[in-house]
């Protein structure tokens, strides 16, 4: 498993906390650590997961995923 901290933009309350949590553990290989405003910590397996999939599910949760 390998371990990364996403830096989210337009997270501004628990609700869109809640709601990046609930989009990322919808994924298969993914373990969510921790979300707060503005970033989740999770561990993923590669082989199942790209990092350039938590873009797209970030994006389509209505967030951006800062560079």
């Amino acid at each position: 498993m390998k371990k990364l901290r996403l830096k989210i933009e337009g997270m501004t309350c628990n609700h869109c906390v809640m709601h990046v949590k609930k989009e990322l553990e919808k994924m298969t290989g993914v373990n969510v650590k921790e979300v707060k405003i503005g970033s989740a910590e999770i561990e993923f397996d590669e082989n199942l997961v790209s990092a350039g999939d938590f873009s797209l599910v970030i994006e389509e949760a209505g967030y951006k995923l800062a560079q």
